[in-house]
C-alpha cells in the first residue's frame, strides 16, 4: 500500500459570517510527491495550505501527518515547514545565518550546525555567498536563501505558498527547473499553492485544480490538461474552446451534441456516459487539436472569421469569431509556407471526434 505523508478528511473552513473558505477538501498526498493546488485568487488554496501547517485553525475534519492526527495540534508541533511568497529573510543576517537560523532554534550543536547548513548551502549552490547579507542577493538567490532556510530542518512536508510569485520570468523559468531538482534529491514531499498553470503543469507529480471553496478535479498535469473533469477546469486550464448544446444521440462509441442546428460528434467516454440524452452539456476542444482549413477526414466542421493572431515562439493562436461574441482559438505549429489570414476573412476549422470531451 501507499505511504501517505498528508491525509485530509473533509476539512472545511468557516470564518465568521458563514464564509465558507474550504468545503469537504479530501485528497491523500504520497511520500515524496510534488503537488500543486491551482486556483484563482480567493479560491481557498492558500487557507488550505496553511491548515496543513497550523497556522489556521480547521473548522471541522481532520488532518493526517505521517499517521499522527495533526488537527489540533500547533504548527510547532507538526514536522512541517513553509516557504513564503515574500522570503521573509533576516536583513540582518547574513545567508548562512538565516539557513542555519531553525537549527540554533532548535538547539543543534555549533558542529552539527555548521556541518548541515554548508551541506544545505551547497545543494542550494549559494556556499560562495554564504557571508553576504540579503540586500547584496539578486531575487533568485534570495529565493534560494528562503528555500534553504525552510529545507535545513529536513521536514516531512516543505509548504510552499506562491514562492516563485516575486520572481520575473526568466529567474522564474530558472527556478522552476531547481525547485523541481532538489526536491526529487531530498525526497521530500513539496505542496505548493499556485495560480500559475504553467508552474503546477510543468512541476507537480499531482495538481489539485480549486474554485469556489472546493476541489474541482485531482489529476496528474496530463489528465487536467487533457480530460477535464467540469467546465471550470476547462476554461481556467491551458486554451480550451467551449461549445454549449443538448445531448441528441449515443450513438456507440459517438455522442452527438446539438447547437443552434448545427451537431458536433464527440467520441463517447466515462463523463459523457453519464449525461443523458436531453441534456444540456458542454463540449471542449483543446485549442491544439483544432485545424485550420477544409480537413474531410475530421467529423467537425465549424466556420470563423479571423479576427487576430497570438505569437508564442513556433507556436501561433489564431483567434476567430464563429458567432457574436463566441471566439475559438486555433494553436499549431506554422512554417513559412503557410499564409497569414486577413481580418474578417472566413476560414473552416476542423477537428475529430476524440479531440473533445464532454462537460455537464
Amino acid at each position: 500500500m501507499p505511504e501517505y505523508d498528508v491525509v485530509l478528511s473533509d476539512v472545511c473552513k468557516t470564518y465568521p459570517g458563514d464564509t465558507r473558505a474550504v468545503i469537504d477538501f479530501n485528497t491523500e498526498i504520497e511520500h515524496g510527491a510534488f503537488v500543486a493546488m491551482l486556483g484563482p485568487s480567493g479560491c481557498g488554496k492558500t487557507t488550505t495550505l496553511r491548515m496543513i501547517g497550523g497556522l489556521e485553525e480547521v473548522t471541522s475534519g481532520r488532518i493526517i501527518l505521517s499517521g499522527v492526527d495533526v488537527t489540533d495540534l500547533p504548527p510547532s508541533q507538526r514536522d512541517t515547514s513553509m516557504m513564503f511568497q515574500s522570503f521573509a529573510l533576516f536583513p540582518h543576517r547574513t545567508v548562512l545565518q538565516n539557513v542555519e537560523f531553525s537549527l540554533k532554534m532548535r538547539g543543534v550543536s555549533p558542529e552539527d550546525r555548521q556541518r548541515q547548513t554548508w551541506e544545505m548551502l551547497e545543494l542550494i549552490g549559494l556556499e560562495e555567498l554564504a557571508q553576504r547579507f540579503p540586500r547584496d542577493l539578486s531575487g533568485g538567490q534570495q529565493q534560494r536563501v528562503a528555500l534553504g532556510r525552510a529545507l535545513i530542518s529536513r521536514p516531512t512536508v516543505l509548504l510552499l505558498d506562491e514562492p516563485l510569485g516575486s520572481l520575473d520570468y526568466s529567474l522564474r523559468q530558472a527556478m522552476m527547473v531547481e525547485l523541481k531538482k532538489i526536491q526529487g534529491e531530498l525526497g521530500i514531499t513539496f505542496i505548493m499553492v499556485t495560480h500559475s498553470q504553467q508552474e503546477a503543469l510543468s512541476m507537480a507529480d499531482q495538481v489539485i485544480v480549486m474554485s469556489d471553496a472546493i476541489i474541482q478535479q485531482i489529476g496528474t498535469s496530463r489528465e487536467i490538461y487533457e480530460t477535464p473533469k467540469t467546465r471550470f477546469v476547462a476554461e481556467f486550464i491551458g486554451n480550451n474552446n467551449l461549445f454549449s448544446g443538448v445531448v441528441r444521440s449515443h450513438s456507440g462509441s459517438i455522442v452527438i451534441l446539438e447547437q443552434n442546428e448545427k451537431l458536433f460528434y464527440v467520441t463517447a467516454n466515462d463523463s459523457s456516459d453519464s449525461i443523458a440524452i436531453g441534456s444540456e452539456a458542454y463540449l471542449s476542444v483543446r485549442a491544439d487539436k483544432m485545424h485550420t482549413g477544409h480537413q474531410s477526414e475530421m467529423a467537425n466542421h465549424v466556420t470563423g472569421n479571423y479576427l487576430a493572431t497570438e505569437y508564442l515562439g513556433s507556436l501561433e493562436t489564431d483567434v476567430f469569431e464563429i458567432a457574436p461574441n463566441h471566439f475559438i482559438h486555433v494553436e499549431q505549429h506554422r512554417d513559412s509556407t503557410q499564409r497569414d489570414y486577413q481580418v474578417g476573412e472566413p476560414v473552416e476549422i476542423s477537428w475529430p471526434t476524440n479531440a473533445g470531451v464532454l462537460l455537464r
